[in-house]
C-alpha cells in the first residue's frame, strides 16, 4: 500500500527541543494523514488530557498523494483533542502548504508542551548531518496580529510566503473555542478549535520549507493522470460557484437552516445564492496541483471587500441562519473570520443564536461587530467565544450542537440520512464526516440517489461512507473528487484492495470512537435536537454493523483491547 514517507518530528515547545523517530510501521498500516494522526494520538495523548493544557498534542501530516502531481491533493491533516467538543478531532485544510510540508521531509509533526512566550517555529529539511533544521523564534511583536499580518512578516523576514505558513490570528491567542489554524491566509483547519490549541501552547505560527520530497520516488498508475485530466476538463458548476452552488437547491427542498435553525428555508435565498457568489468572483482559485479550481476569489469594489468565498456552509451560517440576504454582507463576515482566524460555521451559528435572543435577525452590522468581539473576547463576545453548547442557556436558546459542535447546513430534518450522520460522527455535527447529503438531494446519479425521508437501509451506506472518507482523509484526497476518484481509482492510487481500504477506514473511525469513549462519550452523545422517525433503531443498527456495544462504546476500549490496537 502506498503511504506517506519520513519520520515523526516531535517539537517540545516547553523545552524548545526536537527529536525524530521512525514511524514506518504506522505509515504502512495507516497510510498517513488522518489515519496516522489518529493512531499517534491514541498512542501518545493521555485520555484525560485538558484540551488547552500542555499535555495535549497536535499532529500535522500529509499522505502519499501529496508526492503526486494529480488534482484533488493539495491538502493536509491535523488532529488534536478539541477544546470545543472535548473529543478527538481531525481536520484537513487545502491551499498550498501540503507540498511545502512534504518538502521538509517528515511523515508527521507532533507539537507538545507550551512556550513561556509567543513563538514561531520554522521547520526545514534535515541537513546532511541529520540536524532536523528546526528554529524557534520569539515573536512578541506578533501578539494579536491578524493572519495576513503574520504571513507578511515571514515573507519579509524569512522569504516564506503564505504558502509556507500555518498560523493563528487573535482568536486563537484569546482561546476562542472554535478558532482555526489558517494556511495560505484563507484556508482553515476548522471546526473544532485547533487554533485555540495553538494559542494555549503560545504558538503563533509554524512554517515549512525544503526539497526533501524530490528524493521520494513513487511510481504512480495511469489513474493519476486520468484523474488530473478529468478534473481539468470537468464542466462542474463548482468551478464557477464552489459549494455555494447548492444554496438554492437546499432551499427548494427545505434543507437550508434559517433563523437559528427555527426554519428550513429562507425567503432571501436568491440574494445569497451561488449566482450571487459567481457575480462577485473575479478570477480562478485552486489548491496545490489541482486543475479542478473550485475556489472562489471574490470582491465587491463598492464596499472594498475582497475575500475567498463564501462557500455554502458560510452562506448558511452568516446568511440564512442569521437572516441576512445580501451576499456582500456574508462576504464581509467570511473575510473577518479568515483574518481573525475563526471557523465560519461555528462562529456564524453562535452569532445567529445571539441574534435570535435579541430579535436582531438580518442586522448585518451587528453580525460583523459580534465577529470582532468574539475574536478579542470583548463584551458579549467573551461568552459567545465559548460556542453554542456552553453559551446557549445564558441566552435562552436551544442547543443546536452534537457533541458540542454546532450544525453545518444540509438540514437533517429533511435529509434524514445526513441527520443520522450528524449524530454518529465522532467530530460532532459535521457534514463532511459521513457526507451523506449528496445521496439525498440528490447530487449523484439516479442509480445512487436515495429517498431523503426515513432511515430504512441507510446505516450500512453511512458506515461505508464514513470508512471511505477516513481513507480519503488519510491519503489525503479532497472529497470534491466525488465521481472522479472512483472506488477502483482510489484502490489503484493507493495500491491496495478496495475492501481492505474500507476495513482500514473502519479501524480509524473505531480508534477515534474508542479514544472518545475513554473520555466519557457514549450513545447519549449520539443525539439530535430534533426527532427522526426510526432514529433509535437506525442508531442501534449502525452500532451492530460496526461491532460496537449498543451503548455506543467500542468493546474493550476501557481495557486497551480495542480492535486494531496492539500493546506494542
Amino acid at each position: 500500500m502506498r503511504h506517506a514517507q519520513g519520520p515523526l518530528l516531535t517539537i517540545d515547545l516547553t523545552d524548545r527541543t526536537v527529536s525524530t523517530e521512525p514511524v514506518d510501521d504506522r505509515l504502512a498500516e495507516y497510510i498517513g494523514g488522518r489515519g496516522l494522526n489518529t493512531r499517534l494520538a491514541y498512542d501518545r495523548i493521555p485520555f484525560d488530557v485538558d484540551p488547552l493544557g500542555p499535555e495535549n498534542r497536535l499532529f500535522l501530516s500529509t499522505g502519499p498523494m501529496q508526492y503526486s502531481r494529480t488534482s484533488y491533493t493539495g491538502r493536509m491533516a491535523a488532529t488534536t483533542v478539541s477544546p470545543l467538543t472535548n473529543g478527538l478531532l481531525s481536520s484537513n485544510a487545502g491551499g498550498f502548504l501540503s507540498r511545502n510540508f512534504t518538502g521538509a521531509g517528515y511523515g508527521a509533526v507532533e507539537l507538545v508542551g507550551e512556550s513561556d512566550e509567543l513563538l514561531a517555529v520554522h521547520v526545514r529539511e534535515a541537513d546532511g548531518d541529520g540536524d532536523p533544521g528546526v528554529e524557534f523564534e520569539a515573536v512578541p511583536e506578533l501578539r494579536e496580529a491578524t493572519v495576513p499580518a503574520v504571513s507578511d512578516r515571514f515573507a519579509e523576514s524569512h522569504g516564506l510566503e503564505a504558502e509556507h505558513v500555518a498560523c493563528i490570528g487573535p482568536a486563537g491567542e484569546n482561546g476562542v473555542r472554535f478558532a482555526s489554524v489558517m494556511v495560505s491566509d484563507s484556508r482553515a483547519f476548522g471546526r473544532g478549535g485547533l487554533g485555540a490549541v495553538f494559542g494555549a501552547k503560545n504558538l503563533k505560527a509554524i512554517t515549512f520549507d525544503g526539497d526533501a520530497a524530490s528524493d521520494v520516488d513513487i511510481e504512480w498508475p495511469d489513474d493519476a493522470g486520468d484523474v488530473h485530466r478529468e478534473a481539468a476538463t470537468s464542466d462542474s458548476i463548482m468551478k464557477r460557484q464552489g459549494t455555494s452552488s447548492v444554496t438554492e437547491l437546499a432551499n427548494e427542498v427545505d434543507a437550508l437552516p434559517s433563523y437559528y435553525f427555527s426554519e428550513t428555508s429562507f425567503e432571501g435565498a436568491s440574494g445569497i445564492s451561488g449566482d450571487r457568489v459567481e457575480e462577485k468572483k473575479y478570477r480562478k482559485g485552486t489548491c496545490s496541483q489541482c486543475a479542478f479550481a473550485c475556489k472562489l476569489p471574490t470582491r465587491d469594489e463598492d464596499r472594498g471587500i475582497e475575500t475567498e468565498g463564501p462557500e455554502f456552509e458560510t452562506v448558511m451560517a452568516f446568511g440564512s441562519n442569521a437572516g441576512v440576504d445580501d451576499i456582500v454582507d456574508v462576504m464581509q463576515a467570511n473575510e473577518l473570520c479568515d483574518t481573525l482566524g475563526m471557523d465560519t460555521i461555528s462562529c456564524g451559528d453562535v452569532v445567529s443564536m445571539f441574534l435570535e435572543s435579541e430579535d436582531e435577525f438580518g442586522n448585518a452590522e451587528l453580525v460583523h461587530s459580534l465577529v470582532e468581539q468574539i475574536a478579542y473576547r470583548e463584551g458579549v463576545g467573551d461568552k459567545l467565544a465559548e460556542g453554542v453548547h456552553r453559551a446557549h442557556e445564558e441566552f435562552g436558546a436551544a442547543d443546536w450542537t452534537v457533541k458540542g459542535m454546532p450544525f453545518s447546513g444540509h438540514d437533517g430534518r429533511t435529509l434524514n440520512g445526513q441527520g443520522l450522520g450528524f449524530a454518529t460522527a465522532n467530530r460532532g455535527a459535521d457534514h463532511m464526516y459521513g457526507e451523506f447529503y449528496p445521496y439525498e438531494y440528490p447530487l449523484v446519479g439516479k442509480d445512487e440517489a436515495l429517498d431523503p425521508s426515513g432511515l430504512e437501509g441507510k446505516p450500512p451506506k453511512l458506515v461505508a461512507k464514513e470508512n471511505r472518507n477516513a481513507v480519503l482523509d488519510s491519503a489525503v484526497v479532497c472529497k470534491f473528487s466525488r465521481g472522479t476518484v472512483t472506488d477502483g481509482r482510489l484502490a489503484a492510487l493507493l495500491d491496495a484492495d478496495y475492501e481492505d481500504l474500507l476495513a482500514l477506514g473502519g479501524r480509524i473511525v473505531e480508534l477515534e470512537r474508542a479514544f472518545n469513549n475513554a473520555r466519557g462519550f457514549d450513545r447519549t452523545d449520539d443525539t439530535l435536537p430534533y426527532d427522526i422517525e426510526g432514529f433509535e433503531e437506525a442508531l442501534s443498527a449502525y452500532y451492530e454493523i460496526r461491532g460496537w456495544n449498543d451503548d455506543g462504546t467500542v468493546p474493550g476500549y476501557d481495557e486497551g483491547r480495542v480492535a486494531g490496537v496492539a500493546d506494542d
